[in-house]
This record gives structure tokens, sequence and C-alpha cells, in this order.
């Protein structure tokens, strides 16, 4: 067992050992490593902070007996073949440093820089004066990539001078002072540069002193099991793209495509983005890889129960196979895709931040996993009944599995029953906006789904993608306006800022209203079709009454409120006819508590 000090080694090795070591393929980088191609600047300033002995910060290796798959090459070179190892050696930080050193002296066999209209093999000027340690300009000219040298026979004038060099030897190839140090002395020699006090000799001397004696810092980890190791890749990683479990999936489900043996290559990455391209009209695309993952495993524990999947944590999530999700991608994919259908067409909520609970979309994947006669208006009582129902029965992953059995009983012999349903109109009343409440959103997506009409043009659907776009600060409109009420101290603050108070209007329309009083901007749009309008709202239609008269009532948005709440439950209780619907109210039984 290893103990606290050794969970975390500090090492050290020569550039040039250390570049021989990814060579011999005794490092991986993971698939999780995002490819990333540093510009030709930054290669450079890398070089000369080496050239100069300064550090470059450590590489931090994760050394562990679990196997991940990993990328097979950086620029072409294979740092990874199909091998069994008792413990293997995964580059966690330091990919950026990596591929720019080894591209540098081995060049870019695949390409992979040409996108950037270079290629990375690093060329050193030996005519290049060193001046002293705060020098910070002549590493461009020292360190030269070889579209800086070719010249196209002449054409090129700015590089004649260096191509020149290069031809009488003066300027070569980083990766030639590495591996052919005694051929460039002797072309030295040959070009008249003999002497080893010459300053040629001497810049040549001085990289290949580098090479040599620059050693290069690492942090390695031992002992740390995964869900540690995405903690601190998340704290460590330079580029500020957290680790995480769908990363370290992606990494060990990876498999290369063996064509010789008949393989087929597998990415989930590649399939999932695959995946997202096929819904990309659809704004549920924007669901976390995170979710989707947590989605797959519920499947794969409905298709494998001795799979080990038994919870959707991330230490069960570490489980998945690369042969079980492709047993059931396919079936998986059309789940999904029904799953977001459901809410954007049938339930009419235009985007994923309206859910009310993330585990519905678990359990509806679940439904539609292998169902070819999905029942839509068993699923239409499913979500609204939890959406609403006055206890939060959906939270945790106990929840969760009930949920999946509960919807799982009823695509295997289609009868269902609910118990009774109950909510408190108080909680209704009190609703206000919240970014992740579950009421909130619920309320949110029963006014989205009655498909509200345009006040100003009446059969025009209002909605539009950025009421989906949920913040702190949606745009949603008070139909009392809050600093209306504030100049008329009609209501209190709760009121004001009640969701029985909000409405999904066009952002035309919402400007035009400002903070106009309800009776004066309503009588704009009071036009045949607006009480219709209304309703698509679950907005009462007795404002549009008073509007009319001109007046408003004493109490006049408790009133609206407490309307809006009966609009709101009836509409509850059509959707779930069938049901035993329990209405009861906190602030009644809360007043007769106090008055006895």
């Amino acid at each position: 067992m290893s103990t606290y000090t050794d969970r975390i080694q500090p090492t050290n090795s020569a550039i040039a050992t250390y570049l021989d070591n990814l060579l011999a393929r005794k490092y991986q980088i993971p698939t999780f490593q995002r490819d990333i191609v540093w510009e030709k600047e930054n290669v450079k300033k890398l070089w000369d902070s080496i050239y100069k002995f300064y550090p470059l910060g450590s590489i931090l290796i994760w050394k562990t007996s679990t196997k991940l798959e990993s990328h097979r090459e950086i620029g072409g070179i294979k740092l990874a073949d199909d091998f069994s190892s008792n413990e293997y050696q995964y580059i966690l930080d330091g990919q950026q440093r990596t591929t720019a050193l080894l591209t540098s002296i081995y060049g870019d066999k695949n390409n992979i820089y040409c996108k950037n209209k270079f290629n990375p093999a690093l060329y050193v000027d030996l005519t290049i004066k060193f001046t002293d340690p705060t020098d910070d300009t002549s590493y461009i000219e020292r360190f030269l990539f070889w579209d800086e040298i070719d010249d196209n026979n002449g054409q090129n004038k700015l590089n004649k001078a260096k191509n020149k060099r290069y031809e009488e030897k003066l300027i070569v190839k980083l990766e030639d002072i590495k591996n052919d140090y005694g051929n460039i002395e002797r072309n030295l020699h040959k070009c008249g540069y003999g002497d080893f006090e010459h300053p040629y000799r001497q810049q040549l001397a001085k990289c290949k002193e580098v090479l040599d004696n620059y050693r290069m810092s690492f942090i390695e980890l031992r002992g740390i099991e995964v869900a540690e190791v995405c903690q601190i890749f998340e704290r460590i990683n330079q580029a500020g793209k957290p680790l995480n479990i769908f990363d370290i999936v992606v990494a060990k489900t990876f498999r290369i495509e063996d064509k010789k043996n008949n393989i087929s290559g597998f990415y989930l990455r590649e399939l999932i983005n695959n995946f997202r391209e096929s819904i990309a009209n659809s704004l549920y695309t924007s669901v976390d890889d995170w979710t989707l993952l947590q989605m797959l495993a519920v499947v794969v524990k409905l298709e494998f129960p001795d799979a080990g999947i038994q919870n959707i944590t991330d230490i069960y999530l570490n489980k998945l196979k690369t042969e079980h999700i492709e047993a059931v991608w396919s079936n998986f994919q059309k789940a999904i895709a029904k799953t977001f259908d459901f809410f954007d067409n049938i339930l009419h909520i235009k985007g994923g931040r309206l859910i009310p609970y993330r585990y519905l979309y678990l359990t509806i994947t679940a439904y539609f996993y292998r169902n070819s006669k999905p029942d839509y208006s068993f699923l239409d009582k499913y979500f609204w009944y939890y959406s609403f129902h006055n206890a939060d029965l959906l939270t945790n992953t106990t929840h969760l599995w009930k949920h999946i059995d509960f919807v799982n009983q009823q695509k295997a012999n289609s009868t269902y029953s609910f118990n009774q349903f109950d909510i408190d109109k108080n909680s209704l009343r009190k609703s206000f906006y919240s970014y992740r409440g579950r009421l909130s959103r619920a309320i949110l997506s029963l006014y989205a789904n009655q498909k509200p009409q345009d006040w100003a043009k009446p059969h025009r659907d209002v909605l539009s993608d950025v009421y989906y776009q949920l913040t702190d600060k949606p745009n949603l409109h008070h139909i009392f306006p809050v600093n209306f009420i504030k100049q008329s101290s009609i209501a209190s603050q709760i009121e004001s800022d009640s969701l029985m108070n909000i409405a999904y209007l066009s952002q035309i329309t919402n400007l035009k209203i400002s903070d106009k009083n309800p009776l004066d901007y309503l009588k704009e749009y009071d036009e045949p079709g607006l009480e219709e309008v209304l309703r698509s709202h679950l907005i009462p239609t007795i404002i549009l009454e008073w509007s009319r008269a001109d007046a408003l009532p004493e109490h006049a948005l408790t009133i609206f409120i407490e309307e809006r709440v009966n609009l709101l439950l009836e509409a509850l209780r059509l959707k779930l006819e069938g049901i035993e619907f329990n209405v009861f109210d906190m602030a009644n039984r809360t007043e007769n508590i106090m008055s006895a």
C-alpha cells in the first residue's frame, strides 16, 4: 500500500532522454487530451527557454495499472501499440510542450501542423549571436522553420540570405544536432570553421549542450484512482479545460481500427458528436456530455444487468465497456432522439434548461429504449405529475431507479397507475424565477406547453430561442410591471416577483409595454381574439375586463394571481385526468393554526 508521500513524486530527466522514451513508446497520451497545435511563436519561445536553461514547468505523468486507450501518434509518430503492461504512463498535463518538442525535432509525418501552413521541424541558425541572458529577441532569428528558409528558387527574396546560409551548412536541423552531431562538425570544418573557438562552433556546442544536459521536470502520480485524477487534472490544467468522467470513459473505450483482423475502430466522442450533428436543428444539442453518458449507462444497465453498472455515479460510469456501448448504441440513439423530440414537439419545451428534473432525460430515454409503441398519453401524465407534485420525487438515484422500474413496467404491459397527486396552491403563489428551481422550470414549461400566442399578432407563436437560454436574469415579461407596482404600491414584493405575474412575450412587445399600467397597454392590443390569446398564456381574462372598465380593483394583483393559480391548476387537472388530484393551501392552514 502506497503512502501519501509515494503518491506524488517529483522527478527529472534529460530532454533527449524524454524524447527517446517517447519514441520508445514508454508514454501515452490518452484520448481525453484534445488535439492542440501551437503557433510558430509559441514553439520558438519554448526552445528559447530551453536554450537559456529556463524552467518549463512540470510534465504531469499518471502511473497506473488502469489501461486507457491512447492517441497513437504525435505528428505521425506512434507513441503506443496494443500491448499489456503492469503499469502505464499517461501524460496528463504537458501535451502541448511534448508535441512541440517532438515535432520540432522529428517533423510532422501526418501534416497536422500543415493545417496551420508550416512544417514544425525546427532549424538553428548558427550565425545568430547570443549576447546575454536578457536577450529576448534573437530567438526569432535563431530558431527557424522551413518556410522561413526556403527561397523558392530565388523567388522569395526575403529568404534568400537564410537559404544561402542553409546551403553553406550554417543553418542546421535540430534533429541533426541531436542525432548526427559529428557530421555537422565535419561540415563546418570543411567550410572553414574548424576552430573550436569559432562563434559558429560555439553556437553548435551550446545547442548540443542544451540537448544533452537540459533536464525536464516531471510530477509522477501513483496509486491514484480515476475520480481523483479528474480533480487533479482540472486544477492544474493550463488550458482551463476540466477533465471529467466523460473524458476518461472516452479514453478507456477507444479502440483503434485494425482492418487486417477485421476489428472496427471505436471513438465515443466521435459517436456523440455525430449524433449531435444528426439533430443539429434541435435546441437539445446543448445537453452536456455527462448527462448523455448517464443516459447511456442507464441503457447499458437495462441491456446488460450483469455489466456492473449499478448506478450513474462516476465510479460506475468508469466501468462502461466498449462492447456494451457498441451493442446498445443504435437503439440508444433512437431513444434519445425520441426523448428530445418528446420534449421539443410534444411538450413544446424548446430547450433543455426548462426541464424540471435532469433525471427526466434518463427515465424517459429508458422508456423509449427498444419501445416500438410508446404511449405518449402516459408519458405526458408522467412528466407533469412529477414536475409539479408537491414532494420532490426525482432528486436522487434511489428515486431514479424506482422511476425507471415504473416506466419500464408500463412499457412491458401497458398498464400503470399513479398515486394521489398533491399540490400546494401557496407554492404556486410564491413561486419565483430560479435558474435551477424545479417548480420554477415546471411552471415555465407549462406556460410554454400552452403554445402562447403573440399579443400583437394573434395566432402567431410567441416563443423563440431567447426564452430558453435561461440565465440569472431571463427575458421574461411581468404582466404587472415591477416599476408600475412600486409606483402604485398595489402589491408586495413577493407578489410582483411571482411567476404568476410572468408571461412569454416577443421582445418587441415587451419593450413596447415597458413599465406601463396594464390597463393602458392592454387597450393597445384589445382586438378580436385577444381573450383567446390571453388564455394561451393561462392569463385570466379578468385583467382585460379591468382594462375595458379602466379601473383596477383594490388588491388587483392579489386577485389576478389567485385567478391565475386556479387556471394553472385547471390546466394540470386536465393533463392528469384519471389521477386523484389533491389541492391544499398551506397559507390557509398557517392562518388557521395562528387563529387557533
